[in-house]
């Protein structure tokens, strides 16, 4: 086993996998930004590093950075958590090539094979996995496209070859709509998998989202399984509760599927992550055709068609539902594998007991889109207990809420005897759930828990987007919802002090921050204090508040981010003419593309964002004039 892990990551799943570590006596590393330098992933590990700025690009998506980090601390491993750099093959390539440091995941190789999704189609093809009918090359052109919806029919799904979680697709509902589907989709694959390449695939109308969890040996040579005896799969987890392809609860056994399907779609995941030569822990997701017409007592029989959707080659948010199930720790099994002890379990040694739900507990507003909140503190941090209640977090009462990264606080897993016990005990954990300062959806879990279709088990993860009442879930943010409070008072004087210390031979810098105390002098560096790093342009403002002001002329127009997000593109350049309604400029925000529009038209007088930048709510886009 190992001496030392650093942990890629931050907030929940950073503390989980540090938890599991120190169970088995590993010391643990944690890495982390300006931004949560307070952390409570920092605060729980046993040493931490800073690893830049609070832009994930310049810190936590620093590869080198993060390898460097592991090397001052004398990590022999890394895990990498879920998210950030957890997928990227190139960054696993980096860990594998370091002298003494261990990749805590599959293999670059295999996650690089399964992540190109044409080819992860082909590999499944080959090992008898039923896939959506659709291409197994790239298409480029619009015409292949519209030739595939004639042959097909419509709706057809664009797929960028690195996405997921929606990211990277579009629907295309008729030929009309292709060529700007394909540009969409191909931008969105650039711009978070640096890869444009998409592919095709028939769109099903009714799905359920189905996902089995594996754990994978590496098989006597240490090289990939030598057969699916090496392959042992968890069960799987049923996530068809999505808002634009993004789950928001997420539960097993699934409620609609018979013994004889459930043993089907596993036996399939063992196939094919055999077939990839995959090790260590992983999901294979795929979608079943849901029967809308069936009686809810009736679970789908086994020659309901299934299809493989994709690989995700690393530990996911859900994970815990299936240790709920199984009593098996799946990171545990991951530091295992990787460490060259192997796998402590086998495919006989897996039984699901019971009935587990899992809520993210999310700092967003269900009434207004899911918007996530851009300030708060936990003013009351309270979470529930009880018998069958586990609650994974990083945060406590006090804490300030940093928006810089995803909008998750906590997940709530609830188990039970069986689902209607499950989710008796998931109304009671709620209402229990005291937190206020920071706005979350628990209200809209609480209304998921009454929702005819979700209780019946009969949902598709077409049904939050398409058939959900929005008043419902305005009334219960109304009924159950809290507000998010401001954060420290800005007026108060904050003092930042730095200094370097000499401990048993060993340097340390240390920051101190003083409250209410005036700040120190220091002689002016002469130089833009960005230590060298792009900065973002000026802010307009309508008044004359300083020379790094921009005005905004009489009668013209500041157009400003309405949520917190990255600019994907920019459609407009000074001195343009645009019109009301006309774009102006992209924004991805809660992994959608949005498009930013003028409400009045004008001349666009200046841009103040370019590709790339994030932008925070209210901040000012284009001025026109």
């Amino acid at each position: 086993m190992f001496d030392k892990v650093l942990v890629a990551n931050r907030g929940e799943i950073a503390v989980r996998v540090m938890r599991a570590c120190a169970e088995l006596g590993v010391d643990t590393v944690a890495v982390y930004s300006d931004a949560d330098k307070h952390g409570g992933h920092v605060q729980y590990a046993d040493e931490a590093y800073n690893v830049g700025p609070a832009r994930a690009a310049d810190s936590y998506l620093d590869g080198e950075a993060v390898v460097e980090a592991a090397r001052a601390a004398g990590a022999d491993a890394i895990h990498p958590g879920y998210g950030f750099l957890a997928e990227n093959a190139d960054f696993a390539a980096r860990v594998e090539a370091a002298d003494g440091i261990t990749w805590i995941g599959p293999a670059s190789d295999a996650m690089e094979r399964l992540g190109e999704k044409t080819h992860a189609r082909r590999v499944m093809d080959d090992a008898d996995v039923p896939i959506v009918p659709g291409t197994t090359e790239p298409v480029t052109e619009v015409e292949a496209v519209t030739d595939f919806g004639d042959e097909h029919g419509y709706p057809v799904a664009i797929k960028a070859e690195g996405g997921g979680g929606g990211r990277g697709m579009k629907v295309v509902e008729s030929a009309e709509e292709a060529a700007e589907a394909l540009e969409s989709a191909k931008r969105e694959g650039e711009a978070y998998f640096s890869n444009d390449s998409v592919y095709l695939e028939r769109y099903l109308e009714t799905p359920r989202h189905v996902e089995v969890q594996i754990v994978a040996d590496a098989g006597e040579e240490g090289e990939g399984p030598a057969d699916t005896s090496d392959v042992v799969h968890l069960g799987e987890r049923d996530c068809s509760l999505q808002r634009r392809h993004q789950k928001v609860i997420e539960e097993g056994p699934s409620p609609a599927l018979s013994d004889e399907l459930r043993e089907r779609i596993g036996e399939a995941a063992r196939r094919g992550v055999a077939a990839a030569d995959y090790t260590n822990a992983g999901t294979v997701e795929f979608l079943v055709e849901e029967d809308v017409d069936r009686d809810p007592a009736e679970p789908l029989g086994p020659d309901t068609p299934f299809y493989f959707l994709e690989v995700n080659t690393r530990i996911q948010v859900e994970h815990t539902v299936t240790e709920e199930l199984t009593g098996i720790d799946i990171v545990k099994q991951q530091l295992r594998v990787a460490s060259g002890e192997g796998l402590s379990v086998s495919q006989d040694d897996v039984g699901l007991e019971g009935h587990a739900i899992e809520f993210r507990i999310n700092a967003e507003n269900a009434a207004k889109e899911f918007q996530p909140a851009n300030e708060g503190r936990l003013d009351t941090y309270d979470p529930p207990g009880g018998i069958g209640v586990r609650v994974d977090d990083a945060l406590r009462q006090g804490d300030e809420l940093v928006t810089d990264y995803d909008s998750m606080i906590a997940k709530l897993i609830v188990w039970a005897g069986d689902r209607e016990e499950c989710l008796a005990r998931s109304k009671r954990a709620l209402a229990e759930y005291d937190l206020e300062g920071v706005v979350t959806i628990v209200p809209f879990h609480r209304l998921m828990l009454d929702d005819e279709r979700f209780v019946a088990g009969t949902h598709t993860t077409k049904y939050l987007d398409e058939e959900l009442d929005r008043e419902l879930v305005a009334e219960a943010q109304e009924k159950w919802g809290t507000e998010s409070s401001a954060g420290d008072d800005g007026d108060e004087e904050v003092t930042e002090r730095e200094f370097t210390v000499e401990v048993n031979g060993k340097r340390f810098d240390v920051e101190l921050e003083e409250r209410g105390a005036p700040a120190i002098p220091t002689p002016a560096s002469g130089g833009s204090g960005a230590g060298g790093r792009k900065q973002r342009p000026p802010q307009a403002t309508s008044d004359d508040g300083g020379d790094d002001g921009v005005d905004v002329a009489e009668g013209g127009e500041a157009i400003a981010a309405e949520m917190q997000g990255t600019i994907l593109s920019v459609d407009v350049a000074e001195g343009d003419e645009v019109a009301a309604g006309d774009v102006v400029c992209v924004l991805e925000a809660m992994k959608m593309e949005n498009d930013v529009v003028a409400e009045r038209g004008g001349t666009v007088a200046s841009v103040h964002v370019g590709e790339g930048d994030s932008v925070d709510m209210d901040d000012v886009l284009v001025v026109l004039e």
